[in-house]
């Protein structure tokens, strides 16, 4: 529309379901149920909020019962968004679903599914464009926070990349959801320390479980202390 012919005022329907209708009321009332519904003891402390945030962006109370943190997940990710490090996405739904303004350092996030090597690389490659995306993350990996929430095929491309000496993310939220590598590509990370010796903080969730909503919520609880 031009400003000779605006846009018309929205015009509010009329009130006929009792609903909560304040954002910040919503959120409180939500976290507050997820904490008395869900058993939280058996995860480190401090990442209360990480969990909480999880449940919250899946609706799913007994989501809990399948988390795994590492006990150093929140120090490592928060130490290094602090320093500046960027989030590194698998999809534009996760990188779409951080919180800009809870980030301390105003950090890039990027995903790289739209670089035009992309395609040609997965072509080659015989793998998925997602995971072929992530074999750009090299250059920035090192002291990044990455975060799959999508495809199982970009966290096992991630961790092959991370076993043949590729640099070190400082922490990785990997959730990618489905029925066809999801569960594996999880455990692989989740034994990646018993089973090669490299230890880097970590969350995901057991199961097919998983996907944006998901990982882009861990990432906001990582961003920030405050809910």
């Amino acid at each position: 529309m031009t400003a000779e012919h605006p846009l018309p005022e929205p015009r509010r329907p009329r009130r006929r379901y009792d609903y909560a209708g304040s954002g910040p009321a919503i959120y409180a009332g939500s976290f507050a149920m997820i904490r008395r519904e869900a058993d939280l003891s058996r995860l480190p402390a401090d990442a209360e909020k990480v969990a909480v945030r999880m449940i919250h962006g899946s609706g799913q109370v007994d989501l809990a019962d399948d988390l795994l943190i590492h006990p150093g997940l929140v120090a490592a990710a928060r130490g290094a968004l602090r320093a500046g490090a960027p989030v590194l996405c698998d999809v534009t739904m996760v990188a779409t679903g951080v919180t800009r303004s809870r980030l301390p350092r105003d950090n890039e996030v990027l995903c790289l599914l739209g670089d035009p090597r992309v395609p040609g690389i997965a072509r080659a490659w015989g793998t998925t464009r997602t995971a072929a995306a992530v074999s750009l993350w090299e250059p920035r990996l090192a002291g990044a926070v990455a975060a799959v929430g999508n495809a199982p095929t970009a966290l096992f491309h991630l961790l092959e990349m991370i076993l043949d000496g590729a640099p070190r993310p400082a922490a990785i939220v990997g959730c990618p959801v489905g029925f066809i590598g999801a569960a594996e590509s999880k455990r692989a990370l989740a034994g990646l320390r018993a089973e090669h010796g490299i230890d880097i903080p970590y969350v995901t969730v057991r199961g097919r479980r998983g996907g944006s909503a998901m990982t882009s919520s861990a990432l906001n609880a990582l961003a920030r202390e405050a809910e």
